[in-house]
Order: structure tokens, then C-alpha cells, then sequence
């Protein structure tokens, strides 16, 4: 949401006005409101009603259960939650928001057939979106950039799903459509990217996500070290597949008999799973906090009070390619970064190339506990400012700005 919130912010710079054509009544399970601020009062937003099954799901299972999105998490699930899982690996193709496809493209196609627009822009997930711009440019040639922030076919979501093999063919056969019909597509790291021109046979455009300068307050310092304490810091979503149980337990094992003051702070949604995990062991219960859900804004007090900033990448097949929106927003704190995950990812070499911190991987609890150990003896670097230049908004809005003035050559 973030990523084209700041392109939407930036574009009319480089001469292209957006016009965001999004549901009126979306059912998401995290929403910020203090973002609302972020959208100029010039930007043209459409809103445009949309039906999801999730709402149909909620009324079946009852407000009081966790959000229909979240039932993957559960250890486990009920009968009716089984038919849930089954019926959205195999019936709702490629996502849930398939039936916003057809109305929406019903609702569009006029403008874009009278030229309002001059390009058109699909992000996915969820690929749904993908499907109305493949429409779209079948009836009208409209330009067509397809943004990929995930994989599509080969996403690790859906190997969590069950789904049978010839449905995975149909998701398979509708990605090439999309990779095949659009004028440009784009991704957000070298990896997504290698193998999405590995299936399409075609050029894919690199547009990463950065941060933002104007996020970070005027009056924002990082903590200064002092010795004998350390506050780590992790922002954002703990699920399924982000598991944050490695550097607990090297935390705990590295600082508890230290008499050190330390202290893991979990800005965010954490998993039930976790939550237990920390509550069941008395160190941890004193040393880790939670302090659930804050705005964007609110974010930034967190970012100030550590002295470092943890982010948990996935271990699934797409973890050489993820880089979380936020590793670039940590980046521009100039806040040390230790980071879980493939030491030979994208995300590492960005903290390599940055000097902004290191990857340690999941199962390298002596490289997670020496790690903690630099943390805590003032011995990580920080960013560098000039080299991560290439990674604000602006710039990056500009780089696509340029891929959207192929439209008018044609």
C-alpha cells in the first residue's frame, strides 16, 4: 500500500497525474488511518464497491474469531474452516478479490476507451488487479505496466495452500498472460525479477521500494549508544512465515545472565503462536514487549528509543528475494540493522552495499548470539547516507515516470 501511496505522491513531479481506481468497501485486517494524510488533495481517487467471500466467511464463523486472512496461522481449524482453506485454493482464482475483475472492468473501460488515461498501472497481490489491466489492454491497447510485488505462480503463500496440480497450472497460464500482454512489468528485487524473466523470456523492470525522507521527523536522532544496554526494536507483521524464535532464544541465551539491560520491543500484529511462546518463558515474559498495532507516525518514537532494528525475512523458497518495504525505512533512520534470513539474499546485500547491518541466518544461533554481542558493545556500522540515495521515493517514482513516457512515443 505504501509503494504506490508514495508513487501516487511523487508522479505528478515528473509531469503524470495519477487517477487510483480502489475498492469503496475493502475487508483488510490492518488499517492506518493516519495515512489518510499522505493523499493530496488534488490526487482523483475512484472508489468502486467490491464483493469479497471473506465477508460471507466472518458471518459463518463469528466477529469474536480472528480475520478470515489469518486462519492459515491457526494450529487448528475447524471443519468449516477446512472447507474455507480448500475453497480458496481451488476455487478462487487467483485470489479472493476475482470478482472485482469483471465489474470493474465493466466500469472502466469507456474512460480508457476515450483516451481518458493514458497508461494504466496493475499491482498485485492480489494478481485479481492483474486481470483487469489484461482486460483492459485487450479491448482498448491501452500502455499496461503489470507491477509484481510478489511472485505470482511460484509465491510461497500459495505452497501453504492445498491446491491441485491443475489448478496450479491455471494460476501458471493466467501469469503468462499478464507477463506476455504488458507493455512493461515491474518487480521489487533482483531476484523476483531474474525469475519472472526466467518464466516470461522478456526484460523486467527493477523498481524497488525505498523510503521516504519526508516520513522521518524533523527533530529525529537515533539513541545514542551507551554501554551495558540494548533495545531491540522490530516493526511490522510477525505471521506464518516470519518466525522471530531463533533470536529470542539467542537472546535470551547470550543477555540472561548478564544482568545487562536489555530489553525486544514487537511493534506490530504478532501471532498467537509467538505471543505464547514469550509467555510461557519467564526471562522473556520481563524482557519482551508488546505493544500491539500503532500508526505510522507512532512508529518513528519506536525507531528513536533502540539502539537496533530487527527485521525476521521468510525462510520459504522466496526468501533470497524479499526485502521488506520497511528494511528501507529502517535504512534512513541510520539505526543498526540485524536481519534474519539468507545471508546471500537481495536484503543483504543492501545492508552489505549501505553499510546499514547484517544478515544472519535463522539456524546460526552463534551468529545471532555474536551478532547481539556487537549490538550490544556499540560495534555495528549505520548506514551511509550517500548510499542509499538511489532508494528514496523520489527517485524511484522518477524511474517509473520514465518507463510511462514509452506511452507517448507509441
Amino acid at each position: 500500500m505504501q509503494r504506490w501511496l508514495k508513487f501516487a505522491k511523487y508522479l505528478p513531479e515528473f509531469d503524470w497525474e495519477p487517477v487510483i481506481f480502489t475498492p469503496e468497501n475493502p475487508d483488510f485486517d490492518i488499517q492506518d488511518a493516519s495515512l489518510e494524510k499522505e493523499v493530496s488533495k488534488d490526487l482523483e481517487v475512484i472508489k468502486f464497491p467490491i464483493w469479497e467471500p471473506y465477508s460471507l466467511l466472518t458471518k459463518l464463523r463469528g466477529k469474536k474469531k480472528s480475520h478470515p486472512a489469518r486462519i492459515q496461522e491457526q494450529k487448528d481449524h475447524t471443519l468449516l474452516e477446512k472447507i474455507a482453506i480448500w475453497v480458496r485454493a481451488n476455487l478462487l482464482v487467483p485470489d479472493p478479490r476475482k470478482f472485482w475483475i469483471k465489474p470493474s472492468v465493466k466500469f472502466l473501460l469507456e474512460a480508457v476507451k476515450s483516451g481518458h488515461y493514458q497508461a494504466i498501472i496493475t499491482t498485485g497481490p492480489p494478481h485479481s488487479m492483474h486481470l483487469i489491466g489484461k482486460q483492459l489492454k485487450e479491448k482498448t491497447g491501452v500502455f499496461w505496466v503489470a507491477d509484481f510485488r510478489d511472485p505470482w505462480s511460484e509465491w510461497e503463500f500459495l505452497d501453504t495452500l492445498p491446491m491441485s496440480s491443475a489448478v496450479r497450472r491455471k494460476h501458471q497460464k493466467l501469469e503468462k498472460a499478464v507477463l506476455t500482454q504488458a507493455d512493461h512489468v515491474s518487480t521489487i528485487s533482483p531476484s523476483f525479477q531474474a525469475d519472472l524473466e526466467r518464466i516470461a523470456r522478456r526484460k523486467i523492470d527493477l523498481l524497488t521500494n525505498g523510503f521516504d525522507s519526508d516520513d522521518l521527523p524533523v527533530d529525529f536522532k537515533p539513541k545514542k549508544f551507551q554501554t551495558g544496554q540494548l533495545h531491540l526494536v522490530y516493526t511490522g507483521v510477525i505471521d506464518s512465515i516470519r518466525d522471530p524464535r531463533p533470536i529470542l532464544n539467542a537472546f535470551r541465551e547470550e543477555f540472561s545472565q548478564t544482568g545487562q539491560n536489555v530489553k525486544f520491543t514487537f511493534v506490530g500484529k504478532v501471532s498467537e503462536q509467538v505471543r505464547e511462546f514469550v509467555k510461557n518463558d519467564p526471562w522473556l515474559r520481563d524482557h519482551v514487549h508488546f505493544p500491539g498495532y500503532v500508526s505510522h507516525a507512532e512508529v518513528f518514537d519506536y525507531y528513536a528509543q533502540a539502539d537496533a532494528l530487527v527485521l525476521i525475512l521468510t525462510t520459504t523458497k522466496n526468501a533470497k528475494g524479499n526485502i521488506p518495504g520497511k528494511l528501507f525505512e529502517y535504512l534512513s533512520t541510520g539505526v543498526p540493522i540485524l536481519a534474519l534470513g539468507d545471508p546471500e539474499g537481495d536484503t543483504a546485500k543492501i545492508l552489505k552495499e549501505s553499510k546499514g547491518g547484517k544478515v544472519v541466518a535463522a539456524e546460526d544461533r552463534q551468529g545471532i548470539r555474536s551478532s547481539l554481542n556487537a549490538l550490544s558493545s556499540g560495534q555495528f556500522s549505520r548506514s551511509n547516507p550517500e548510499e542509499i540515495i538511489h532508494f528514496s521515493r523520489r527517485n524511484l517514482s522518477k524511474q517509473l515516470a520514465e518507463i510511462l513516457d514509452e506511452s507517448t512515443l507509441s
